[in-house]
């Protein structure tokens, strides 16, 4: 059981629809930089026009990035995602990379911080000591790992609830924020009061596009999404739709309640904005913290079906151990890939500051989406007339558009922040002698 393969090469069962799809992506994206990423945009940009202008850019960025993914994922619906893409676009190194960094720190730093929050506004309920915090957050990871082992359709159902009720959340949150006597439209203007402030929109775009990381994480499940040639395309445009939909909303309900200025000395700006809606009252920043702990748990939990498939897929490759794509015989999970993810979540948290951890390593995945994009033009060049149940709306335009963006977003990084990025681009550069000598241990083996 778990060593039959489908039509595409995959050994998992195909269970995820098209609603438990869209669930998944946007239930991985909405973590916690909604409710944290929005005062340091603030701090960047300025002036009310910008604030808003980058949000809907970072939003435009990422679904050019998913409507050329969907090309990507039609034609190779394979556990992995953008590793996949990798390997058939530009070579085995570029997704070995890929998959070095997501396991030496992208993917384990990122559970950890996601879980901490969760615990830090647990303690708004429970007074936690700081070593509490971290424990609780190891106990997140734990649990959600343990589900996830159990089966995707039981982590899918709880992915679909939590979504939809952390969405619903936001919804209600912009209606009542614009239906409050607390707020002012005066906050929106002067939108514009000179040019655009080009440089700080481009440093502000790095956060938002932390806030917006997991666009193309449900590609990572692709080999357990049933029809993946049409649901895959619709669940990756539809998600980031909605996403870039809630996202600026929330911030124009944050930006009603809460003045520019102020907004960029308010780090928790979600408690800050609550605070200014009558209704809620004294009762706003439990109801703040509630919303944040189901949305990071939910985050969480996205991540832990995501992730694990990369590890999954680089074994079943033949490029890591070959234990770690064992497929679980009762649950038919990669249950080997999933208790990699969770020992290094859990020794990561319990050993290392996470609060800030992944917004730094956030830039570690672009150089790869660049790839992994550019990927689609060497593929329609090598592949001509390989079937391509979806074509990427707007070819060549959308995909050149998201190169040129990605890739002046990554060098103004390393220009304006060169320690930070130079070390993650370091790290990932620390996989190629790696690469070489496990290549050199497969052609001894063979």
């Amino acid at each position: 059981m778990g060593e039959q393969r489908d039509a595409w090469g995959d050994r998992l069962p195909r269970s995820v629809g098209l609603i438990g799809a869209v669930t998944v992506l946007v239930g991985t994206t909405i973590g916690s930089g909604i409710f944290r990423v929005p005062a340091a945009v603030a701090r960047e940009v300025g002036e009310p026009g910008p604030f808003i202008l980058i949000w809907i850019a970072g939003g435009v960025l990422a679904l050019f990035g998913a409507l050329t993914m969907a090309e990507l994922a039609a034609m190779f619906p394979r556990s992995g995602g953008v590793f996949a893409f990798l390997e058939e676009g530009t070579g085995r190194l570029s997704a070995f990379l890929f998959g070095w960094s997501q396991l030496v720190v992208i993917r384990a730093s990122a559970l950890g911080a996601i879980s901490t929050i969760f615990a830090e506004y647990l303690g708004h309920f429970v007074s936690l000591s700081p070593r509490e915090i971290q424990y609780v957050a190891a106990g997140v990871i734990l649990t959600v790992g343990t589900l996830n082992y159990i089966g995707v359709k039981k982590a899918g159902a709880l992915m679909n609830v939590a979504t939809f009720a952390k969405y619903a959340a936001l919804v209600l949150l912009v209606v009542l924020a614009f239906g409050s006597s607390g707020g002012s439209t005066a906050n929106f203007s002067p939108a514009f009061s000179g040019g655009l402030p080009i440089s700080g929109m481009t440093i502000a775009l790095v956060s938002i596009m932390w806030a917006y990381d997991g666009w193309a994480d449900l590609t990572y499940m692709a080999g357990e999404v049933k029809d993946p040639s049409r649901v895959l395309p619709r669940a990756l445009i539809l998600g980031t739709v909605a996403i870039i939909a809630i996202y600026v909303a929330v911030n124009a309900a944050y930006l009603y309640l809460v003045p520019l200025a102020e907004m960029a000395e308010s780090p928790l700006i979600a408690s800050t904005a609550v605070e200014r809606i009558p209704l809620l009252g004294s009762a706003g920043a439990s109801v703040i913290a509630l919303v944040v702990m189901l949305s990071t748990f939910s985050s969480v939990n996205g991540s832990m079906m995501t992730s694990p498939r990369i590890f999954f897929a680089m074994a079943d490759r033949g490029l890591f151990l070959r234990g770690v794509a064992r497929v679980s015989p009762r649950f038919n999970s990669p249950s080997a890939a999933i208790w990699l993810a969770v020992a290094l979540g859990v020794t990561y948290v319990l050993f290392n500051d996470f609060q800030q951890l992944a917004e730094k390593f956030i830039l570690g995945i672009w150089p790869f989406y660049i790839l992994a994009v550019f990927g689609i033009f060497r593929l329609r060049k090598r592949l001509p007339d390989a079937p391509r149940p979806y074509r990427t709306w707007g070819y060549p335009v959308v995909p050149i558009l998201f190169l040129l963006a990605a890739t002046g977003m990554v060098l103004n990084a390393l220009i304006t922040d060169p320690l930070n990025t130079g070390i993650t681009f370091g790290i990932i550069l620390a996989g190629i002698p790696v690469f070489m000598i496990w290549r050199r241990r497969e052609r001894v083996d063979c």
